[in-house]
């Protein structure tokens, strides 16, 4: 069914119900899981850090992705990490394509209101996307 899954977050508690459906989507149909997350390239001016800073993990996104990695791994889940730079729709179809999700999975975070009309991060994936979206119900949760 689906044996590639990527998982888009951001540090919202609800993105974080959405990579929990997605480990339980790969615990229970196998298969691949890569968590991705979208920045801004200019979030952190690498010519600003100092010396010593240089070797470690720096970028927010780097960060959030690390965190994503302990959590994941204590559920017993292997998962490949992601950051991409540009915006999150945009981002999020890139790295689904670039390996080869049959399966995307993001929260509803901004599909209320205005924005479900204007346009949101998963409205946009699920019309832009080249496979099947699921938008886990997380508003209820926020």
């Amino acid at each position: 069914m689906f044996k590639t899954i990527l998982v888009a977050a951001d540090d919202s508690v609800t993105a974080g119900r959405a990579v929990q459906t997605a480990v339980e989507l790969v615990k229970a149909l196998g298969g691949d899981l890569h968590v991705m997350t979208a920045y801004h390239p200019e979030s952190v001016k690498v010519e600003r850090l100092p010396a010593e800073y240089m070797d470690r993990v720096t970028d927010p996104a780097d960060l959030l992705l690390e965190k994503l990695r302990k959590e994941i791994e204590k559920e017993g889940v292997q998962a490949r990490y992601h950051p991409a730079a540009g915006s999150p729709a945009d981002a999020i179809v890139k790295v689904a394509d670039h390996v080869g999700a049959d399966l995307i999975v993001v929260g509803n975070r901004g599909m209320k209101g205005v924005r479900r009309v204007l346009g949101s991060v998963p409205n946009s994936v699920a019309h832009a996307a080249n496979c099947s979206v699921l938008i886990v119900d997380t508003v209820s949760e926020s």
